[in-house]
């Protein structure tokens, strides 16, 4: 996946129908729910100006709660995480103009590297989405319990579907 406008519309329209028609009804063991919309997120190149993500992360976050009639929810936690998204990244990652040019994926940032900052951003958006569901820290537990086994499951989705659609220069 490059940066153009088209390839950046299509990946919002995919993750988005597979969000709502697919993933929304899945509750694997009552405790892991599979969080796809944080993926557009993490691929969207770091050379993206910081508003435009955040207008195209509150857009993906509201698609999601219209279709899934969660008020606010998905678009409020997509929003928060994508103002996190290049902090997240330096943290593992030297800020240089190499950086700054790539988009997140195991072909340019390497499988450990890769593992770590998608991680990172799986389990703050899980939390992030089941803190705003509950909307209380009275189920500190369950929303403990919920954010890693999603984050895990997610997770293992996202590292499965980045390798199918990573192009691998040799």
């Amino acid at each position: 996946m490059n940066s153009n406008p088209l390839n950046i519309f299509v990946l919002f329209v995919a993750i988005t129908a597979a969000q709502v028609l697919i993933c929304n009804h899945i509750l694997l063991f009552g405790v892991a729910v599979p969080l796809l919309s944080v993926y557009f997120i993490i691929r969207m190149p770091m050379s993206m100006k910081v508003s435009l993500l955040l207008t195209l992360s509150f857009l993906l976050g509201l698609a999601i709660d219209i279709w899934s009639d969660t008020p606010g929810l998905n678009a409020l936690a997509c929003t928060l995480v994508a103002g996190i998204k290049r902090p997240a990244l330096y943290a593992y990652v030297q800020r240089d103009d190499r950086v700054k040019e790539t988009i997140p994926n195991i072909a340019t940032l390497g499988l450990g590297t890769y593992c770590k900052y998608m991680l990172t951003m799986v389990g703050i958006y899980a939390f992030l989405v089941f803190s705003i569901e509950y909307f209380s820290f009275a189920d500190v537990k369950e929303i403990v319990i919920l954010t890693l086994c999603s984050s895990l499951l997610t997770f293992l989705l996202l590292l499965g579907l980045d390798s199918l659609i990573t192009v691998r220069r040799h």
